[in-house]
């Protein structure tokens, strides 16, 4: 194995610390009261043990503690910015991007002056690695980035508790739109993968179909943005993964 694997293996680590090893509650705790946060610390703990695990590398511990540390700086300075006047529209994207520059340098420097040393040889390729992150990024942090733009985007609904592949429509039934838009991203990743652009067609108008007869222009748009990004990110996933 080489610096392929190794890095998708860094990105793996920080998709699995920052979405899936936390909740929503601690992890908007963190983001209202930073350094001020208990689970700062666990969290930045977290961020070292997935980092440290996930090199196969008994020497990185100090890359994983440099990616950890600075993890607790950027997160808790980030809890300064959630309202400020311009940089709130951004802040997460800033925050995310930060974290994955720290992750590419810190990787890069030592595997360019100390090496690589697999403590074990995996029996899966960086390709295998990158597909399976790219699953996971369909999950959760898909439903997190979607909020994220319509934030930024200052779309603003109704009701701000409703998931961002839902309609607006109440009566339907609870969560089931984050539900429906993680199978179309997984259904979609996996098409694209085997190379079957048509069925993504297929599923696009299919739900087209099942989801536009309202006619509430905003309960439409709304409903329209969601799955126009959630299919675009899947798509997105799908061409890397595939170039890469």
């Amino acid at each position: 194995m080489g610096f392929q694997e190794f890095i998708v293996l860094q990105f793996l680590a920080h998709v699995l610390a920052d979405y899936f090893l936390q909740t929503n509650a601690l992890a908007n705790q963190k983001n209202t009261l930073g350094f001020k946060s208990r689970f700062l610390i666990w969290h930045t703990l977290i961020v070292f043990v997935t980092s440290w695990l996930l090199s196969f590398q008994i020497e990185f511990f100090i890359g994983s503690g440099v990616i950890a540390i600075s993890h607790y700086f950027i997160d808790g300075i980030k809890a300064k910015y959630n309202n400020h006047s311009i940089l709130k529209k951004s802040i997460f994207f800033i925050d995310q991007g930060l974290h994955i520059l720290v992750l590419i340098i810190v990787s890069w420097l030592f595997t360019e002056y100390h090496g690589l040393k697999f403590i074990i040889e995996l029996p899966i390729d960086a390709n295998t690695i990158g597909i399976i992150t790219a699953y996971l990024f369909c999950l959760k942090p898909t439903n997190i980035l979607i909020k994220e733009v319509f934030k930024s985007s200052e779309i603003d609904v109704a009701i701000t508790n409703m998931d961002i592949d839902t309609s607006l429509d109440t009566n339907e039934l609870p969560n089931a739109g984050k539900l429906i838009g993680i199978l179309e991203r997984l259904l979609t990743l996996t098409f694209i993968l085997v190379g079957q652009y048509a069925a993504v067609g297929f599923l696009i108008a299919a739900k087209s179909i099942l989801r536009y007869k309202d006619t509430d222009t905003l309960k439409t748009e709304y409903v329209l943005i969601g799955t126009m990004l959630s299919f675009g990110t899947a798509v997105l996933l799908g061409i890397l993964t595939s170039f890469f």
